[in-house]
């Protein structure tokens, strides 16, 4: 090892359990949501909110996400905090079913609690379901 070199910790990988993963996805405001366009992966950066079983973003009518092809696509969202120093943090993933909703009600409360973060008119609320969802913590050990 060179003089002046540094240890990188290593990261210890605990998997967590569903109710945990959803509060940690809900303590932060942004992540990513990931679907395919004609065949290909893409993913978006979106703001979110996790309403009981669900995480909900608001897009715009043009989005690619709304011109998948298929009646509810599956998609999967993702958040972390990972702290590159020490390598610790956390990731969670949710699989399942996207939904636009079109309940006036419901798009009326989601409008009000969720802003969106970019200056396009994001008219439109996507529900997805939680129906698989996958959380690990990032923990130091010893280097």
């Amino acid at each position: 090892m060179q003089s002046g070199s540094r240890v990188i910790p290593m990261a210890r990988m605990i998997e967590l359990g569903r109710g945990e993963s959803l509060a940690l996805l809900a303590s932060v405001p942004m992540g990513r949501i990931g679907f395919t366009q004609r065949a290909l992966p893409v993913i978006r950066p979106v703001s979110h909110l996790v309403d009981g079983d669900a995480v909900v973003i608001r897009t715009h009518g043009g989005s690619a996400l709304l011109s998948t092809t298929g009646v509810d696509p599956v998609v999967v969202y993702e958040a972390d905090q990972i702290d590159p120093q020490t390598r610790t943090g956390w990731s969670v993933m949710v699989t399942g079913p996207a939904t636009r909703i079109t309940a006036p009600a419901e798009v009326a409360r989601y409008r009000q609690l969720l802003v969106p973060w970019i200056d396009i008119d994001m008219d439109q609320i996507v529900r997805v379901c939680a129906d698989l969802v996958t959380g690990y913590r990032l923990t130091g050990t010893r280097a």
